[in-house]
């Protein structure tokens, strides 16, 4: 059973989808679990949100191998690890590898990270997009340390953007291993630790868990439909029998996001951010162009 916290604070006005996806990000971290968090950008705020909100306890570990810094913030641009100020007060630094041994020894409850790509089965490209065997393919930056993050974590949480490129039959490459082929045993038969697999997919627009192996969408942002979220898809996913509705970021998460954890929006102003969203005077929300279209509040911010 999925445990979402619930949001903090009143519903927010004015915010983007990269934002709306870190504050959903935050509210399912877990107290007192462990997380082995890519090195950077939404993993990172969303860990660090989470432990101000909702989960103090909650220990992270980054790519590089530093154990539960206490990091001062804001990070120095581009220093989100190796930088005195990421890894302020962390009870051990260690590297890729020391990590890694505590993973294959059980102590990684969790591991979170982005991608280019995911198969319906959570296999992840982060490595090239096109034809490997032929030589006609762009490579892209490669797992880094997210190939052991997914082969050794307890459960793997993966976050991306909802677009068709993304949610592909069959990935390109497989950077990191998801369930593989997606038959009973898979990743056990590949040497991978029994027990072990991707547990969750997050977009800005719908949340996914995994049934028999296979992706399944349990919830959806109430800016989107389900028409929308399925045709941004290469594929089906299985069906939730009934969908939740994602809570949108409160001010209060916005206000800690904005101003201590990235002032300079990095993560949520810079790159592809999504859509601005806004609430309608029913309460509802969509698209701020959309509802500007249909007499929005002039007076609302335009950022902040």
């Amino acid at each position: 059973m999925i445990q979402i916290h619930t949001a903090k604070g009143e519903k927010a006005s004015y915010f983007n989808e990269r934002e709306h996806q870190i504050c959903l990000m935050a509210r399912l971290i877990e107290d007192g679990k462990t997380y082995w968090v890519a090195g950077g950008g939404s993993p990172m705020a969303s860990i660090l949100l989470a432990k101000k909100l909702y989960a103090p306890n909650a220990v992270y570990v980054t790519e590089d191998g530093v154990l539960a810094p206490e990091p001062v913030l804001p990070f120095d641009p581009i220093m989100t690890m190796v930088s005195s100020r990421a890894g302020y007060r962390a009870l051990q630094w260690g590297t890729m590898n020391s990590i890694g041994f505590h993973a294959q020894m059980g102590y990684m409850d969790y591991g979170i990270l982005n991608t280019l790509q995911v198969d319906p089965y959570g296999n992840i490209n982060s490595t090239l997009l096109g034809d490997y065997e032929s030589g006609e393919f762009r490579r892209f930056g490669g797992p880094g340390g997210a190939d052991s993050i997914a082969s050794l974590c307890w459960r793997t949480i993966l976050m991306t953007d909802h677009q068709k490129r993304k949610f592909v039959p069959r990935v390109d490459f497989i950077s990191s291993p998801g369930f593989l082929d997606g038959s009973e045993g898979a990743r056990e038969r590949a040497g991978l630790p029994r027990g072990t697999g991707p547990y969750l997919v997050l977009t800005p627009w719908a949340l996914f868990d995994y049934e028999d192996r296979y992706l399944r969408l349990i919830g959806i942002s109430p800016f989107v439909t389900l028409e929308q979220v399925l045709a941004e898809m290469s594929f089906r996913p299985k069906m939730a029998d009934q969908l939740l509705t994602l809570e949108t970021p409160t001010e209060e998460e916005l206000t800690l996001l904005r101003t201590e954890i990235d002032p300079r929006g990095q993560v949520t102003i810079t790159g592809d951010i999504g859509r601005w969203i806004m609430r309608r005077e029913d309460g509802s929300f969509g698209p701020a162009d959309e509802v500007e279209a249909q007499g929005g509040d002039p007076n609302l911010p335009r950022s902040w």
